[in-house]
């Protein structure tokens, strides 16, 4: 099974990944974190080096090569890159991650619980000035690859983007520099997340789409997620 939560930043992803990892780990599964393996190694790992694990946790964009040319200069504030640009180096991030990753441990039937994916790129790319479309943005190699192996749920962290602002500004240690954080570009993609032609986007590719209210208390949203993942296992 393969699930994206997605959303803007400050809506709760990292809490409910977590929340899931958790809920893993007290069934007595092994779960993965790429963010470690890349923080302590600066490379993806091979399939083969994660088969004793039963649970996936990944991240787009990844913070090894492209991904964190992305991170570091692509969407810093003041960059002057093009949106197609910045959409072609998600993409090819996204290509090496499902390419050397993604689609081997979903042959080997691992559950791969990401943070954010090509679902990200078509709504931050799509308001962003000047805009890409969709049709236009599905065609970049990465993106077509993603979605032709669309995850089997999308599920959409959605809080209101002043809730949102205020979670990010009390992290001592969030400093992302990035101008995808300002507040009317955030109150755009909240709007494409939850447009109609957004979400059909990924049922038409057989794909289930869950909106998640994230306001609630840290304890009521972790409740609520771990039992949307019971739905999904089930």
């Amino acid at each position: 099974m393969f699930i994206i939560i997605d959303g803007i930043d400050g809506s709760g992803k990292s809490s409910i990944l977590e929340a899931w990892a958790e809920a893993f780990r007290a069934q007595g599964k092994k779960v993965f974190h790429l963010k470690d393996y890349w923080a302590k190694h600066h490379r993806h790992p091979l399939p083969k080096e994660l088969e004793e694990f039963d649970a996936i946790i990944s991240a787009e964009p990844t913070t090894v090569w492209v991904g964190a040319a992305i991170r570091q200069e692509l969407i810093a504030q003041g960059s002057k890159y093009s949106t197609h640009a910045i959409a072609s180096a998600f993409a090819l991030d996204r290509l090496i991650l499902y390419t050397r990753l993604l689609n081997p441990l979903r042959e080997q039937g691992k559950i791969i619980l990401q943070d954010r994916g090509v679902s990200t790129s078509l709504a931050y790319q799509s308001v962003q000035n000047p805009p890409l479309s969709f049709a236009e943005n599905a065609t970049i190699e990465g993106n077509a690859l993603a979605l032709k192996h669309a995850p089997d749920h999308l599920v959409l962290a959605d809080v209101p983007v002043d809730v949102a602002l205020n979670r990010l500004n009390a992290r001592a240690h969030k400093n992302d520099n990035s101008f995808y954080e300002e507040k009317e570009f955030l109150e755009k993609v909240r709007q494409q997340f939850l447009s109609t032609e957004y979400q059909q986007y990924f049922t038409s590719r057989g794909t289930h789409v869950h909106v998640l209210n994230t306001e609630e208390s840290i304890d009521r949203m972790k409740q609520k997620t771990i039992e949307l993942l019971k739905g999904f296992l089930k």
